[in-house]
């Protein structure tokens, strides 16, 4: 018996989305969680003591630390007082806070927002594709004559209109 192209793209439909079930529930947890980013959401507050080089410039001291939001409180010839910590000039000490989310929520956002720089783009770029041919894919999954298939072809006309409405209002 030969395999349809319909039959062979509802068989690959099936394989790639048991395979990629994990990886699609980790994107949909993690994307859920960076909505909530500029939140403190399931964050907790975690201290960090760090040795830097001494006697740095409060501008310095904010390219160093990679802190949004950083701004100096108070300045003397010994110490820098900032938002969410100080800084020993003599000894170049920096004991500040920041706040975390739990270490595997932690470790979804990073490769969720993962850039070309970073060893795991590939992964984004995987699952970009396997979405792709989930897409084009669904439309194999029934015959164009069966009423499902007229039904799902409304469904994504709707979908599409929705996506426009999102994009340019």
């Amino acid at each position: 018996m030969k395999k349809t192209t319909g039959l062979r793209m509802r068989i690959w439909h099936r394989y790639l989305g048991f395979f990629f079930a994990g990886i699609m529930a980790m994107y949909a947890i993690s994307g859920i969680v960076l909505v909530f980013r500029d939140t403190d959401f399931l964050k907790k507050k975690v201290e960090i003591q760090k040795e830097l080089e001494p006697h740095l410039e409060a501008s310095s001291l904010a390219k160093v630390l990679k802190q949004k939001g950083f701004k100096v409180e108070q300045e003397d010839s010994g110490q820098i007082i900032f938002n969410n910590g100080s800084y020993e000039k003599a000894t170049g000490v920096a004991t500040y806070s920041v706040k975390k989310l739990p270490f595997v929520l932690d470790q979804m956002t990073h490769i969720h927002k993962a850039k070309s720089s970073q060893p795991l783009f590939f992964l984004n770029i995987l699952f970009g594709v396997a979405l792709l041919f989930f897409v084009i894919s669904a439309f194999w999954m029934f015959r164009p004559s069966t009423p499902i298939f007229k039904k799902g072809i409304y469904f994504t006309l709707g979908g599409i209109i929705l996506t426009l409405v999102l994009l340019f209002v």
